[in-house]
């Protein structure tokens, strides 16, 4: 009995590390109680007993429900920092959303304060380690095209660190030819570039006029509404120049198109 009772604790203390297993643990609880009631029911009249067995039926049918409402709403929300290959990398990916948002303050307002807790929600939210098969590795890959590379270093980092790979290209007419030959889970391009002040909506254009449907984001000087507004017009599916708010989106996508 000890050993049972040492044997639960155990399994108990692994499930209580993140949601998921706080949910599964209270119902392994719920259930098991309600089935210790029927087990003493003997002194119960058919009319007490009648509400305990209508719960026994209809709660795993609940808790089914509600699962796959957590699962396709909330699915990052259901992972805790351990379930990363290791803690390191959710401190990794929080330090280096941190560090970008500190190099690359939003041009639009003043300069950047760095919300941990804000970008903490972001990566947690962030369905981690979610890697395609093997066969399908370009599910794990992104472009992401730049004349100026070294300016987003530590949001590559962020991405790599849950398992992203990149491939980079410093010119619109070299991001074509990789794409000729390779496919990628998204895009990520700025807008100016040596070639011209609006290179990454030239780039999107072309792609989108070959029927090339690569989820695409601007990561620009600017945040404004308008900008937003004309990046949608343009087919992207988002823009933005916060370094939290790309790693949410680009994530958001990346996993939805690598679970299929």
């Amino acid at each position: 009995m000890n050993d049972s009772f040492k044997t639960f604790g155990e399994t108990a203390k692994g499930l209580a590390k993140n949601p998921l297993g706080i949910i599964a643990l209270f119902i392994v609880l719920v259930y098991g109680f309600a089935s210790l009631v029927t087990v003493f029911s003997r002194s119960l009249n058919a009319n007490e007993r009648l509400p305990v067995m209508w719960f026994l039926v209809i709660f795993p049918i609940l808790v089914l429900a509600v699962f796959a409402w957590l699962v396709s709403r909330h699915a990052g929300k259901l992972y805790s920092p351990s379930d990363y290959k290791n803690e390191e990398n959710y401190v990794a990916v929080v330090a280096s959303l941190a560090a970008a948002k500190v190099r690359r303050p939003d041009t639009d307002s003043a300069p950047a304060e760095v919300d941990f807790r804000r970008i903490a929600e972001v990566v947690r939210d962030a369905v981690p380690q979610r890697l395609a098969a093997e066969s399908e590795s370009w599910r794990n890959r992104l472009l992401w095209v730049d004349d100026r590379p070294e300016g987003n270093v530590y949001e590559r980092k962020a991405f790599e660190a849950v398992g992203l790979t990149f491939t980079l290209a410093l010119s619109t007419q070299e991001a074509l030819e990789i794409l000729e030959r390779n496919k990628f889970a998204a895009i990520i391009s700025d807008m100016g570039r040596r070639e011209g002040p609006r290179e990454g909506y030239v780039l999107l254009d072309k792609l989108r006029g070959q029927g090339d449907q690569t989820p695409f984001f601007i990561y620009a000087g600017s945040n404004l509404p308008k900008h937003k507004l004309e990046a949608m017009e343009h087919g992207a599916q988002g823009s933005t120049n916060h370094p939290e708010e790309l790693f949410q989106m680009v994530t958001a996508v990346v996993i939805k198109r690598g679970v299929r």
